[in-house]
């Protein structure tokens, strides 16, 4: 997702959520122990914690502002340190714009500034604090050497154009997922988003997408399908020799979301050996409650923003700005964001937001759907996601706090956190070799 906006709930909420939590296992109260707690910290400490979709702005990856700060994005090396946050991926995201040389130009430079930023943040900023990984045994032994772990993710194929070469390329790079494509189809792959008005490019894949897929699995690259439309994704899975992904989508039984995954998805996923990375974005966990709380707080957020002498815009309004007009609304928004989360803190009949509660629910659903090896765990911090519990990189512990609640064992907790995404890497790789070798 691009970077938090006040007004992106609002308009992402269209679709009404089941309150399915009566069928949910709640945590008894009296669970709530010390000795609960302790043993949630111990298993905490030992699992390794992977989060496969964090975004960042490249504004925070410079010599005078980077993530050694305690900066007030959602992801930090303070706040991954706080939280006990292992490993984040961080996403190299590139917005759809138009299907054109000029639009394909534009997107590979922007990812290439993203690529650019988390190599200096791990070669030259924070050598000593964290490291890129691009196999799980770099991600094992970087663990154990007491460092932060940084991967990537690729948010949208629509910067390689027309040039499939640019899938090596982006891989050299160190990106080991990609999207096809994200709000919007792409000359890749149509999106989710064709929902809205049923009008669709591909009808799934292009011919070109066609053969992305089939590079990437050459390559050793998982395929994530969390943005494009579930017709893509069938077509994906028929021609993928190797698991694929869902880095940051829940479960569309408990909330009717097009980003989330229907139980035929879910299904194909299981039949492919792939892993869907349950997402602490609000609007796709509980829409009811998600749409009470953001009211309530654009409310606050317009007083702020009115003393402050800024325009409120919303999502739609966003189009018509130039890039640089952009990204300085957004740098406003990262001012106003702390200042409404104070405001609200000391105010009363404030609504119940969207929980890690809601969050375990979607991870119990799904793994009782699909079995508990196919699923794993996402924020998408500093794209729109974050809940109550788990606002940021520094409250990671109250994600497994609520799994031992539910009575998840520890080699459970540890496949949710991080082995079943790794064994997907591990089997992308190690197919992209017996193809190498051939």
């Amino acid at each position: 997702m691009k970077k938090t906006i006040l007004s992106l709930s609002l308009l992402t909420l269209f679709m009404s959520c089941k309150d399915d939590n009566k069928k949910m296992a709640q945590p008894d109260a009296k669970q709530d122990s010390i000795a609960l707690i302790e043993r949630a910290k111990a298993i905490h400490d030992r699992v390794i914690t992977l989060d496969t979709h964090c975004d960042f702005n490249v504004a925070n990856f410079t010599d005078e502002t980077n993530y050694t700060q305690d900066l007030s994005s959602q992801v930090t090396l303070p706040k991954m340190t706080e939280g006990g946050l292992d490993v984040a991926w961080f996403i190299v995201y590139t917005g759809q714009e138009e299907l054109t040389d000029a639009g394909f130009k534009k997107a590979h430079k922007t990812a290439m500034g993203k690529f650019d930023a988390i190599h200096k943040l791990v070669d030259e900023i924070a050598p000593a604090e964290i490291e890129l990984a691009v196999t799980s045994d770099d991600v094992r032994r970087i663990v154990k050497s007491g460092k932060k772990v940084a991967m990537i993710g690729i948010e949208n194929g629509y910067p390689v154009g027309k040039d499939i070469a640019n899938v090596e390329k982006f891989y050299n790079l160190g990106g080991r997922y990609m999207s096809l494509s994200h709000n919007g189809h792409s000359q890749l792959s149509d999106s989710n988003t064709g929902e809205a008005d049923s009008i669709w490019l591909h009808n799934g894949l292009s011919d070109l997408g066609k053969k992305v897929i089939k590079e990437m699995n050459r390559l050793g690259m998982m395929i994530d399908v969390s943005h494009p439309s579930k017709e893509a994704m069938k077509a994906m899975i028929e021609l993928s020799e190797a698991p694929i992904i869902a880095s940051h989508s829940s479960a569309r039984a408990l909330c009717d979301h097009s980003r989330n995954l229907d139980d035929e998805q879910l299904e194909w996923l299981k039949e492919n050996g792939g892993v869907v990375q349950t997402v602490a974005f609000a609007a796709y966990l509980n829409t009811e409650k998600a749409e009470k709380y953001a009211a309530f707080q654009k409310e606050v957020a317009l007083t702020v923003m009115d003393s402050m002498n800024v325009a409120y815009l919303e999502w739609s309004d966003m189009k018509d700005l130039s890039a640089e007009e952009r990204d300085a609304y957004y740098e406003i928004l990262d001012k106003v964001r702390p200042i409404v989360a104070s405001k609200m803190k000391g105010m009363k009949d404030v609504p119940e937001g969207v929980t890690v509660a809601d969050f375990v629910n979607h991870i119990d659903y799904m793994v009782k759907k699909i079995g508990i090896e196919h699923v794993g765990i996402s924020s998408d911090f500093d794209g729109g996601g974050g809940i109550v519990g788990w606002n940021d990189a520094s409250e990671t512990f109250n994600v497994t706090l609520e799994l031992v609640k539910r009575g998840y064992t520890e080699d459970e907790i540890g496949m949710l956190w991080s082995g079943n995404l790794l064994r997907v890497l591990d089997e992308v790789q190690a197919y992209a070799k017996s193809v190498q070798k051939s």
